[in-house]
Parts: structure tokens; sequence; C-alpha cells
């Protein structure tokens, strides 16, 4: 009778433990670990401090952080703290007309940032620094060879260094953003607008060449911006008076104009400036700075261009001959520019930031592109750590005894 019982116990078990195993066509749960892990907190989700910074952004914050701009004088004006305390303006530009002397540039920078300190996001502070006839240094710095000597000189390290002494002249001013180097091939003689600010005429030489300037200046870190994307080196319009025009197709620029380009992004370049050029066979209707194809289709899928783009300054005459400036503003940042660019007047800039506002609040820009394009600001700016500290002196002595050297380096170049 015992055994009786043993043996239906057992085999009750034996009955229960095969229908469990029916129910699993491999090994238990516990045997996988499932059990056990559920039992163990779960990690916390990845944080994007940039995707949260953006949630608590304004549409009107959103919007500035889309337009650099300048401004007028040696200080700031009423206007300048309008662009800044209403209109966030994501930077300014400085040209010659803004700067008097070492000590007046220290102040005006210093004065922008000290203002910007209401914003959380601190300001693109940038100029156009070239080496020789586009400099915006004061005069108690020595001047920078053109490009066109330092690429005559064929030589790399030259390149770096001639890219790390024009990073310090930012550097020292507590200024950010460099406009350079060019990467447009001097194809044309006759083109005067680029001339001697190419570095030569070969995409061999500007690719290798530009490319080691941009590493010397992001070694300062100084953010270089390259230009003026697809290529300006053929043409004979100055784009500051009027419209250039290219009748070249795809493949031709994929096989000269745009190899420098394609080369500084295989590089990590940061940013990319967007000429006023018009390119009838790839848009016969927008010019560049404006197109979908240019920036959308061809910079950023088929060159894989992920970096921020800039055009060139919306009141130069390619722009303002054709276009109504909140119009084109509008067009360029639809059609894939980051940022838009407004160097001078007041009521222009103003224009354009109120019609990116009304535009982005209405829908004909839409939120997603909005946001695109301030992620891309906003990481940029991290990355390179910008802030609003002001700068104390400025080390003159050192920037010129750097250049001194350059040239006692390279005789040539003077």
């Amino acid at each position: 009778m015992g055994i009786a019982i043993i043996v239906l116990v057992v085999g009750i078990l034996y009955a229960l433990t095969q229908g469990g195993n029916a129910n699993n066509n491999g090994p238990s749960s516990n045997q996988q670990g499932g059990n056990n892990s559920s039992m163990l907190p779960s990690a916390p989700p990845k944080v994007d401090p940039i995707a949260e910074q953006l949630k608590e952004m304004s549409l009107e914050e959103k919007v500035g952080q889309l337009v650099i701009v300048g401004t007028d004088g040696y200080e700031i004006n009423e206007n300048t703290q309008r662009l800044i305390q209403t209109y966030h303006v994501g930077g300014f530009i400085l040209f010659q007309k803004n700067i008097r002397d070492t000590q007046q540039m220290l102040d005006l920078v210093n004065s922008l940032k000290k203002t910007n300190a209401i914003n959380e996001v601190p300001l693109f502070l940038a100029l156009d620094e070239e080496g020789g006839r586009v400099s915006r240094m004061p005069a108690e710095l020595r001047r920078m060879p053109s490009s066109q000597k330092v690429g005559k000189q064929n030589d790399s390290d030259l390149a770096t260094r001639v890219g790390v002494v024009l990073g310090q002249e930012l550097k020292v001013f507590g200024m950010n953003v460099n406009f350079a180097p060019v990467l447009d091939i001097f194809s044309n003689p006759q083109n005067t607008v680029i001339g001697d600010r190419a570095l030569g005429s070969t995409p061999e030489l500007v690719s290798e060449l530009g490319i080691q300037s941009m590493k010397g200046i992001q070694a300062q870190n100084i953010i270089p911006v390259v230009k003026h994307f697809p290529g300006h080196g053929d043409t004979t319009v100055d784009s500051h008076v009027g419209l250039p025009k290219v009748d070249y197709d795809l493949e031709r620029l994929q096989s000269f104009e745009l190899i420098p380009f394609s080369e500084a992004i295989a590089h990590d370049a940061d940013a990319i400036m967007l000429a006023h050029i018009l390119i009838p066979q790839l848009d016969p209707e927008y010019p560049a700075s404006l197109s979908k194809t240019l920036i959308s289709d061809i910079l950023r899928e088929d060159m894989k261009f992920e970096g921020v783009v800039f055009t060139d300054d919306m009141t130069m005459g390619a722009i303002l001959e054709n276009y109504e400036i909140g119009e084109a503003a509008v067009k360029s940042l639809q059609a894939g520019s980051d940022i838009v660019l407004i160097c001078h007047d007041f009521v222009q800039e103003e224009a354009a930031l109120q019609a990116i506002l009304a535009a982005a609040r209405t829908g004909v820009i839409s939120s997603d592109r909005i946001d695109e394009s301030v992620y891309r600001v906003l990481a940029l700016k991290k990355k390179y750590g910008l802030s609003n500290q002001s700068v104390e002196s400025v080390d003159v002595q050192g920037i010129n005894a750097e250049i001194t050297k350059l040239y006692e380096d390279y005789p040539a170049l003077r």
C-alpha cells in the first residue's frame, strides 16, 4: 500500500513536470535569467542635455539662434541690446568698422558677452580673418600673409602654423568663430573677388593646405567655417554687388570645385559657408544659399555633411538685388541652412528675424526644421565650450612674436 502511494505521487509529479516543459520550448526562464533580471533595477534612460535644453527654449529663443548679425560702431548701442535682449540672436560678426584699436575691440567683445548674460545660450562671436587683404585685426597686430602666398610654399606644416596663429588672434580677444579658410579653387584669373584669397588653382593643393589650416584653427578651440560652398573660384561677378552664375553640371563640380569641401568633411569640418552663386544646371531658380538641391540634396545627403551650415551675408547685392531679405532668410532655412548671416543694417536684421519668426509660428518653416538647426547650433557651441566669460587683456606682443617668427622661418611670405 505504501509503495503504491509513493508510485502515485511520483507519477503526478512527473506529469506536472512534463506539462510545464510542454509550455517551455527550451530552458526555463530562470535558467535564462529572466526572473532574476526582472528583480534588478533598470538602468536610467540616457539623457541628451542638448535635447533637454531645446525643450526649454521658447520659439523666439530658437529663432534667434538661427541668425548672426552685425552691429554699427565701436560700442554696443540700443539696436545691439534689442537684438540680444528681444531677439536672442545667436551671435555677432565684427568688421573693420567695429574695430579702432586693441583695447576698444576687447571692450566691445566683452560688452557683447556681458549684455548676453541674460540669455542661457552664449554668443557666436565671429569675423573673417583669412590673412592678407581680408583681415579685421587692429593695426597693433602684424598682418598675416595671404592664402596665395601660403599656397605657393606648398607646405602642410606652414599651413597648420598659419591656422594656429589665425586661431590665436581670435582667441586672445575672446572670439570663437573664424570664417576661414577659403576652399575656393582659383581657376579663373578674372575672378577678383577671390584672387589671392585662394590657396591655389588645383583641388589637391587647396584640399591639403586648406584642411591643415582648418585643423590649426581648431587646435586653438576656434570654430573654422570653410567657404564658399560649392565653390566661388570660377566667377567673374562679385557677389557683394550682383549674382554670379556658373554654368557647370554636378559631374564637373564633383570632379573639381567640390573636392576640397568633400575632403574637409572627411576631416571633421565643423561648419561650411554657402556662396550666393546661381548654378542653373542644378537649380535654375535659386542661388546655392537658398537652394534645397545644393544644401539638402547635395551637401547633406550626397556629401554626408552633418555640421552647421552658414549662409554668406544676406545683405550682399547677390541677394538684396533679387529678393526681399525676409523672403530670402526664410527660403534659406527651408532649404536646409542652419544660420543666416545678416551683417549690416539693423532694419534688415530686424526684418529677417521677424520674417523667420512669423514663418515659424505659421508652420511655413516646420517646427522640426527649426529644431534640427537649433540642435546643431547648440551642439557646436557646447563642443567648443562657448561662454559669456570676459577676457581681461590682450597679449599683443605674444601674437606679434608668433607672426614675426612665421616670416623669419618662411621669408618668401613677405
